[in-house]
């Protein structure tokens, strides 16, 4: 049995992680609540003085986030939703068939994440404008999706490859396709790799900035990140209501993981084979 000491050592480095984990979203949240007239004349404080929710009222009210924070739920869900669909076809391709030419299209898949963005970005716009693809919602998710499919194939392959073979032959052997196999036997256990797969895609849409200001000039098709730029002028920084704004924009992440969470925390295949 192990002595108090260490005890109080674990969970002491482990209240510090938390900790530095958690504080950059405390202070988000503070600054967000602090009056102007406060923010600098306070100095450095923990708590401020005298809390005021204005700086809530002015994003709400009199700024265009509402639409920037529609425009990023909408590219960033469909993102999600497209990038994992297309993740999982090819994830189980990857792991269950063997065909002419399965490395070299690896390879081609690895070497996409290779390349800086900027690099591309260029590129990108010329080939999206002639289609009218610019300045729009759906180019955005185009881009998004093509660029979150190759990692998220990876991701879920490797949640098929840690599903035994053995299901899918012993359905297919009492007369299932395989197909149905796949809809009744493997899709459940998966679940926790969807759900990672569409945690990581939606994320990665969700605070994508490059694309978002390089494809997008219109403020009607502007998402968030491009959205809090509008806090900052040639002169100064709206700090209080940019706070305000990022503590907004991180609502909709914590409600989509919250829905999400028991399948990141199930294991894959627990009770699935018996030994």
């Amino acid at each position: 049995m192990r002595n108090p000491g260490y005890w109080i050592f674990h969970y002491g480095l482990l209240a510090l992680f938390v900790v530095f984990a958690l504080f950059p979203l405390f202070w988000l949240f503070k600054v967000s609540i602090t009056p102007n007239d406060l923010l600098y004349s306070e100095g450095v404080r923990i708590w401020p003085s005298r809390m005021s929710f204005d700086h809530y009222g002015a994003v709400l009210r009199h700024s265009d986030f509402p639409l920037f924070f529609r425009n990023s739920v909408i590219v960033s869900t469909l993102t999600a939703f497209f990038s994992t669909i297309f993740a999982a076809a090819g994830g189980y391709a990857f792991s269950r068939f063997t065909f002419g030419g399965k490395l070299w299209i690896v390879g081609l898949l690895l070497v996409t994440q290779m390349f800086p963005l900027v690099m591309i970005v260029a590129p990108i716009f010329r080939l999206l404008a002639p289609l009218g693809l610019t300045n729009s919602l759906t180019g955005l998710v185009i881009v998004y999706t093509a660029f979150n499919v190759p990692f998220a194939v990876f991701l879920m392959q490797s949640f098929f490859d840690g599903i035994p073979k053995e299901l899918e032959e012993a359905a297919m052997m009492d007369g299932a396709s395989r197909f149905q196999a796949l809809l009744q036997i493997i899709f459940p256990l998966t679940l926790p790799g969807i759900a990672a797969t569409l945690g990581f895609v939606f994320t990665a849409a969700w605070s994508e900035l490059l694309f978002a200001l390089m494809l997008n000039s219109s403020t009607a098709a502007s998402t968030f990140p491009v959205g809090l730029l509008a806090f900052v002028s040639k002169f100064s920084v709206d700090f209080g209501q940019m706070m305000a704004a990022g503590v907004l924009a991180l609502i909709p992440v914590c409600v989509f993981f919250f829905f999400i969470q028991r399948y990141l925390v199930q294991g894959l295949t627990a009770g699935a084979v018996k030994g």
